[in-house]
């Protein structure tokens, strides 16, 4: 039996567990759902501007700025065709569960971890910007404004209303599972699911459009961010040695052609 098995037992973590793969553990709270005013809330700094995924390679800096010039784009295409390929296999036996529970903050070897605030909240923290805690806590984030890379919106965010930002795995974890992962150690696919680089905040709505797709089948709307967002695809791909489809590949490399 595995350990996180052992510790989510009965309907109730089950339903928990339901929620927090939207929400993260802040949607667990209770209370402290509205930004406070005056002194009852913490205020943090803004993230800044978004940065570019080739000056960001271990993802800890905020957004995916876009990629273009011929010099970056050149760069972007000799990674994108360094990465391995071949086809996707079966889903069977894939689960959530597979890669830890979700938000994790105990995930070895990935920036970030044990910092004593899940993996959501760090990630809302990073990329959003005038970013306010709940009273009293200095990592539930309760509102914050974020710049969304996948639609090129300006989202206003609010706890009450958790599911318009979500947090994408830029390589879904089904697709990892289907290109090799669900031979790994579970540890390597803990790592997946909570490393930075592999984890965006977005649009709720595109997130969900997204599934667990490859850049062959889902590209984000915005089109002056599509070639970073190969770069991170590939980025993931060449740091956790995940092989690609051909026609992921492809499309990969198209969009880093100016």
């Amino acid at each position: 039996m595995r350990r996180h098995s052992r510790i989510r037992t009965g309907w109730a973590a089950g339903a928990a567990l339901a929620l927090a793969l939207v929400t993260g553990c802040e949607g667990l709270e209770t209370g402290g759902g509205t930004p406070a005013t005056g002194g009852g809330g913490a205020e943090a700094p803004a993230a800044g501007h978004a940065v570019s995924p080739l000056g960001n390679p271990d993802g800890t800096e905020p957004g995916l700025a876009p990629v273009a010039g011929d010099s970056p784009q050149a760069e972007a295409r000799k990674l994108i065709d360094g990465l391995a390929t071949k086809g996707r296999g079966p889903k069977t036996g894939y689960d959530r569960d597979e890669f830890g529970y979700a938000w994790m903050d105990t995930a070895d070897g990935v920036p970030l971890a044990r910092n004593g605030c899940d993996t959501r909240n760090d990630l809302l923290k990073r990329d959003g910007q005038e970013v306010r805690f709940r009273s009293g806590s200095d990592c539930v984030v309760i509102a914050m404004t974020l710049d969304d890379p996948y639609t090129g919106t300006s989202i206003e965010w609010r706890k009450q209303k958790a599911s318009e930002v979500q947090i994408d795995h830029v390589v879904p974890l089904s697709y990892s599972w289907q290109m090799g992962s669900s031979r790994w150690p579970e540890g390597k696919r803990e790592q997946l699911a909570n490393d930075p680089l592999n984890l965006l905040p977005v649009e709720g709505r595109a997130n969900s459009a997204k599934r667990d797709s490859g850049p062959a089948s889902w590209l984000p709307p915005s089109k002056p961010v599509r070639c970073a967002y190969a770069v991170r695809f590939a980025q993931v791909a060449a740091k956790y040695e995940l092989a690609v489809t051909k026609a992921d590949k492809a499309a990969m490399s198209e969009q880093c052609r100016g």
